[in-house]
């Protein structure tokens, strides 16, 4: 079942076993609902139900279940998920909201672990990120039909040109036969008028005449067979040439193809899983760090009021001051500790944070690499594929065609030994005159065989030139369709181009608008380029477009520069990729298809800030669900629903 209308519908979410929750069941009106309470009070684990409940299986069991069960109601309409722990994952199934949450995973979930948000700090392919959305595939796989299309009416217009060259040939070929057709038929005319002469003179009785006659025939048949026999022979025979060099091509070429071996491809694809399974290892000691260090940020700045209330309540009356002197109290043992030593731990973490991220990067240009080597070594094993499988269709042919011949080659025999009969049988039955007869009979049926061979050959070459010219014909049909073809490959080119540079700009125009909205004063702009580059694609090269993300900066006195992703802080990091993953949310108009949007882990913004951007963020989405601590959702208009008791 798909999303379906539901204006004004009131929302039911009832979850078992999910995240941190035994059993709960939260109801909420359509606007912005806020989930408000301190950290390890399953705020995330509901926003994780209702992502099962919408189609997700992004969605962890609770530890000491090996089962969860989530129902989500909307209006009418009511929506269950099962899911189970199976061989190390996570499976779910049932009928959830979205047919397909892909777009959703991406774009409205947006929790700490949301891929979008997580692209910009691990400098993940923005284009991928940005363009999975777009069937951009099915594009690219119409223009490989067509291109190839575009290749066949090319080899059969060269054939055209090949043909229209033979054809002078053909026309003197045509000619020469009917001028000896003309010959044969005036010579068959002679011996038949001698014949009728030379049979007059016979004096045999009428019966051995009649057994002459006969004999003779059969002589006129055999021989007949013979020839026709002897052409085809002939035939066959340059055909099994033609074979035999067709034969010893391909194997030629099946020699020079590099051997690729199954087990290649799949030790290419056992590498590719485990870079894969390290890279998320990566991503996992990425995020550690940047919340460790994040909150480090926060306690040497005395901003993290939590832990600093909590000191307080400890006894530790000046800590607040202490926070921000030379001399600092460890929020981890309560023992007063040089700033500067802190700083040094927090570089030290930076420092490996940089050191993972530039890991991650050289990891994933490894993997680039061994999938351009795996659509390589793909390429190769289906030309040999197609090598192999015209190669035994020439070698059957060829067997076929050395049987038809050995076939042929006894016919032959026989026909030679029953002619040598029939001769002395008809020896036999005459005189010397009808000797004389013989040999006008046998003279005349040369020349009837001859006579028909070449009008046999001239039927050929007539319907070879009727061909020709049919062929021909279809010459300006299939300029035509080549011409049409190009023009349909531009097209679909123009329009991946058009929809990726769209892309671009909508991305482009949506930060921009959320990050006036959200209004820092050192962090003037966040926008992405879209670029070219040349990339390995099997025995050649191809562009690709690649995204880049820049960030604009000003100082105090209003100079602008450009920066770097990794010069940010960790909030700032924050702050980009949820800007990031909005835009994307905007741009592909997600709430056309879920009236959803789930927010969590946005405490790296200030809560006035958080407070305008869910009010501009609330005029799209139906359902705005956000995840926040009792300070922050204090900023927010009163009339929101919130809820506490989970």
């Amino acid at each position: 079942m798909g999303a379906t209308e539901s204006v004004g519908n009131t929302v039911q979410i009832a979850v078992e076993n999910v995240g941190g929750i035994d059993e709960t069941t939260v109801s909420f009106s359509p606007g912005v609902t806020i989930l408000t309470g301190r950290n390890a009070t399953n705020r995330t684990s509901l926003l994780q139900g209702l992502m099962a409940g919408l189609g997700s299986e992004d969605v962890s069991i609770k530890g000491d279940a090996d089962e969860a069960y989530v129902e989500l109601t909307v209006g009418d309409e009511t929506y269950t998920r099962t899911l189970r722990r199976q061989n190390g994952g996570v499976y779910a199934d049932g009928d959830p909201y979205l047919d397909d949450p892909e777009l959703a995973d991406l774009f409205v979930f947006l929790l700490e672990s949301n891929e979008a948000r997580r692209a910009v700090e691990l400098t993940t392919d923005l284009q991928e990120i940005i363009m999975r959305p777009v069937d951009t595939e099915a594009i690219e796989a119409e223009i490989e039909r067509l291109t190839s299309e575009r290749d066949e009416v090319e080899r059969q217009l060269e054939n055209l040109s090949s043909m229209r060259a033979q054809l002078p040939s053909l026309e003197q070929r045509r000619q020469e036969l009917e001028t000896e057709i003309e010959e044969k038929e005036a010579e068959l005319a002679d011996l038949k008028e001698e014949i009728d002469e030379t049979d007059q003179e016979v004096s045999a009785t009428r019966d051995q005449k009649a057994e002459l006659e006969d004999a003779l025939e059969e002589f006129r048949d055999t021989r007949s067979e013979l020839e026709d026999a002897r052409y085809n022979i002939e035939t066959e025979r340059e055909s099994i040439t033609a074979l035999e060099s067709e034969v010893e091509e391909l194997e030629g070429e099946l020699s020079d193809l590099p051997e690729t071996p199954m087990g290649e491809v799949d030790e290419v694809e056992a590498q590719l899983d485990t870079l894969r399974s390290r890279r998320e290892a990566l991503d996992a000691t990425v995020n550690d760090l940047q919340k460790v260090i994040q909150f480090n940020e926060e306690m040497l700045e005395g901003t993290s009021s939590d832990v600093v209330s909590a000191l307080r309540d400890e006894g530790n009356g000046g800590v607040t001051d202490q926070l921000v002197e030379d001399q600092v109290v460890c929020w981890t043992c309560g023992s007063e500790v040089e700033s500067e030593s802190i700083e040094e731990t927090l570089d030290r973490l930076r420092e490996l944070r940089s050191d993972k991220l530039q890991e991650r990067r050289d990891l994933q240009s490894e993997m680039d690499d061994l999938k351009t080597e795996k659509a390589t070594f793909e390429e190769q094993q289906r030309q040999r594929g197609q090598l192999e499988d015209r190669l035994d269709r020439a070698r059957s042919e060829l067997t076929r065609r050395r049987d038809r011949l050995e076939e042929l080659t006894d016919e032959r025999s026989r026909l030679e030994t029953r002619i040598e009969d029939l001769e002395e049988e008809v020896e036999t039955l005459q005189d010397e005159t009808q000797s004389e007869l013989l040999d006008l009979h046998r003279e005349a049926n040369q020349v009837e065989f001859e006579l028909g061979q070449l009008q046999t050959d001239l039927e050929e070459v007539t319907g070879d030139i009727e061909r020709v010219e049919a062929e021909l014909d279809r010459k300006d049909d299939l300029e035509e369709r080549r011409d049409e073809i190009s023009d349909e490959v531009a097209d679909l080119r123009t329009r991946i181009d058009r929809i990726e540079r769209e892309a671009v700009e909508q991305f482009n125009e949506h930060m921009e608008t959320v990050l006036e909205i959200l209004g820092y004063e050192n962090l003037d702009r966040i926008w992405i380029e879209r670029k070219q580059r040349e990339v390995s694609k099997g025995r050649g090269t191809a562009e690709e477009s690649v995204f880049d993300l820049h960030v604009v900066r000003s100082t105090d006195d209003g100079t602008t520069y450009e920066d770097s992703i990794d010069h940010l802080s960790e909030s700032e990091r924050e702050v980009t990729g949820l800007v990031f993953a909005l835009a994307g949310y905007l741009t592909h108009d997600v709430y056309e298809t879920c009236p959803f949007l789930l927010l969590d882990s946005i405490e790296a913004i200030d809560s006035n800030r958080i407070a305008r951007l869910v009010d501009y963020v609330s005029d799209y989405a139906e359902y705005v669900v956000v995840a926040l601590l009792p300070e922050d959702a204090q900023a927010l208009d009163d009339d929101y629903h919130r809820v506490t008791e989970i």
